[in-house]
């Protein structure tokens, strides 16, 4: 059955095609001095395309939504929430509260503004995308992320069941209380990396920023390099590979093997902080085979 087309029309009122089934929405403006909310709510099978969205709410408890080339203002507030079957293409997320309690979504080619973003989502795929948000992803889970550049701080806080490859996070207070997560061949940039969380792995990653990887459980670094990482480790458990030296590491576990070229300072005041610290290199810079 193909699908009704609605088109080069300008929408303002309430619910304007509110409960639509198999529609394309191409090249309208949902806009005006009606300030109407939820233009898109209830609606199944529905494909927009070249939307202007200024207004608020309008992708509620929607089910196999396809958006491509929309633009989302900061006026249209809390875009979508409660939906399902999602996906979205070269559009722009620039409302708050922009995705919330959604199942199944697959992003591509967007740019995201939108403070507390993806809240609570379940299943959601984002690739060649970047974010500016608060709050990013928390409580989410399922998460498959590639090529994504992030900026912003609390993310993936209490996230579960998700993997990140190629990223570049600029953030601080990332992924605290985050269980079963690997983070792959990404650039980790800010302050207190990854507290409280639980089967957390970095590969291949650069990580940067003071005090990072506290309070962790069964938490794995394999071929990281940790630039201005100080007092790192503090009451974690971890199996930790470094390819260069690290400032400082504190008060790891017992139970815990630390390898790296060099450890500037090794601090254990606390009972019980007994992991092993390794170094591949001697005092003149030779490498040693400590960590084989």
């Amino acid at each position: 059955m193909s699908k009704r087309i609605v088109e080069n029309q300008t929408f303002d009122e309430e619910r304007a095609l509110y409960g639509v089934r198999d529609v394309t929405v191409r090249n309208c403006h949902f806009d005006g001095p009606a300030d109407g909310e939820s233009a898109l709510k209830e609606c199944e099978r529905v494909t927009v395309d070249g939307a202007f969205m200024n207004l608020r709410y309008p992708f509620w408890h929607d089910h196999g939504l396809a958006l491509r080339d929309v633009e989302m203002t900061e006026l249209c507030r809390a875009a979508l929430w409660y939906s399902s079957d999602v996906t979205i293409e070269d559009s722009r997320l620039h409302g708050i509260k922009a995705l919330r309690e959604c199942t199944d979504v697959r992003m591509r080619g967007c740019d995201i503004i939108s403070p507390e973003f993806g809240w609570s989502t379940r299943g959601i795929e984002m690739e060649d995308c970047t974010a500016t948000s608060e709050y990013f992803m928390m409580r989410s889970t399922m998460l498959r992320f590639r090529n994504v550049r992030f900026t912003g701080k609390y993310s993936f806080q209490y996230i579960e069941d998700a993997v990140f490859e190629n990223c570049d996070f600029d953030t601080k207070d990332a992924f605290w209380h985050a269980k079963n997560v690997v983070v792959r061949n990404c650039r980790v940039r800010g302050e207190y990396l990854g507290w409280y969380s639980e089967g957390l792995t970095f590969e291949n990653c650069l990580i940067q920023g003071t005090q990072p990887l506290c309070y962790c459980k069964d938490l794995s670094l394999v071929n990281c390099q940790m630039v201005d990482c100080d007092l790192a480790f503090e009451r974690s458990h971890v199996v930790a590979t470094l390819t260069a030296p690290i400032i400082s590491v504190k008060n790891p576990l017992a139970g815990s093997r630390i390898c790296a070229p060099a450890v500037g300072e090794v601090i254990r005041d606390l009972e019980g902080a007994a992991g092993t610290i390794e170094t591949t290199c001697d005092k003149s810079g030779a490498r040693v085979d400590a960590c084989a």
